[in-house]
């Protein structure tokens, strides 16, 4: 734990990915609808870290809230099915109101619904984070919630600062922004203990400081400080600093890059090395043995294709670990691998072009990308 008064806080202006969460409460008001205002000015702050080439995701609540108005429910706790319905209303509305924001920018936007589920199955979590991979690399802004019209209490995330965090480690973020109703975190709930005081930075978790979180507070947004702080911990982990602060002014993010009040939790390594790290923890499910050329190819930084591989073993599915050997059987590291060991099989040796003839569809040319790969 650290006061920040010796750590050096990051600097939004220099994120290379940045995630920002927009709770509810900022961008919908229960009487009067959407804070047209307040998205118009976000968009300038969107625009503006784009044309610095940055890289923005934005994780939106709202669905629910917008489509209860249109609907006319009524206040208090909605069923889950009410709320479902409010939220199959309310996504298409939000969805087009950041549209509308961003298009006289030049930004395309993308509307991408996701469960718990896709980030807890490895298939899942490879295609979405495939999928985003391609929108960010074509300058698409992803507009992402949780899919409320399909999940269940099961397979809910149960609120967007955890959602935010698990797709700020997904896109290999360096930054995450929780735009908020509190403008950072406390050693106490300042408006219950007078004499609370506001971390700037923390670069560890202890369990003092998870202590000091609390309860959520009735009455407030299903966020709360106690979930707030599972999303560090997961966006810190996973290599990424994320910011609490109070988003209701106009231009937030601006105001964050000139020195507004917030809470820095920062990581101790970035987010390649993180990702690298996890992988490497993994217990592999299989292996794949490589010819020489697919090694001088691995080892140059390539991602391994079907056609360097000799001899495949073990059981697997999509996105599970396995582990990568020398022709003479030496382990030179470990990937998550994008075929089946049934599939892998098939098309070992053989190249990539000829992928869909043997399986019958068009699949990915890399056997284990390099992003997903520790040599």
């Amino acid at each position: 734990m650290s006061s920040g008064l010796t750590l050096h806080a990051p600097d939004i202006r220099t994120a290379k990915r940045l995630v920002v969460k927009i709770g509810s409460a900022l961008l919908v008001d229960r009487r009067t609808g959407l804070k047209q205002n307040w998205l118009s000015a976000l968009a300038l702050d969107v625009a503006e870290a784009k044309t610095r080439g940055t890289d923005v995701v934005l994780v939106s609540s709202g669905s629910i809230a917008l489509g209860r108005k249109v609907l006319g429910l009524p206040d208090g706790v909605l069923t889950l099915e009410q709320s479902q319905a409010a939220a199959a209303v309310g996504q298409i509305r939000l969805a087009r109101a950041y549209e509308e924001v961003l298009a006289p920018h030049g930004i395309t936007t993308a509307q991408v619904l996701v469960t718990l589920e896709d980030t807890e199955d490895r298939r899942r979590y490879l295609n979405s984070r495939a999928t985003m991979e391609t929108l960010l690399g074509l300058g698409v802004v992803p507009i992402v919630n949780e899919n409320d019209t399909v999940a269940t209490d099961e397979i809910r995330f149960g609120d967007n600062d955890r959602l935010a965090a698990q797709i700020a480690v997904t896109v290999g973020a360096d930054q995450l922004v929780l735009l908020s109703d509190v403008d950072g975190f406390y050693t106490a709930n300042p408006k219950e203990d007078a004499s609370a005081t506001r971390f700037d930075v923390v670069d560890l978790i202890t369990p003092e400081i998870e202590a000091m979180a609390g309860d959520p507070i009735s009455g407030l947004s299903k966020g709360g400080m106690k979930t707030k702080l599972l999303a560090a911990k997961t966006a810190v982990a996973g290599g990424c600093a994320m910011a609490i602060m109070e988003g209701s002014t106009l231009r937030p993010l601006k105001a964050l890059a000139e020195g507004a009040t917030r809470t820095w939790f920062v990581p101790s390594a970035d987010p390649h090395v993180a990702r690298k790290r996890w992988i490497n923890a993994m217990k592999p499910k299989g292996e794949l043995v490589l010819d020489a050329g697919a090694v001088t190819a691995l080892r140059a930084g390539k991602s391994l294709l079907p056609a360097g591989v000799t001899k495949v073993t073990g059981s697997f599915g999509r996105g599970e670990p396995v582990a990568i050997l020398s022709p003479e059987g030496v382990v030179l590291g470990k990937g998550l691998v994008r075929y089946t060991s049934a599939e892998a099989r098939k098309i070992a040796g053989h190249r990539s072009g000829e992928i869909e003839a043997i399986l019958g569809y068009q699949g990915r040319a890399a056997l284990v990308h390099r992003d997903d790969m520790v040599v």
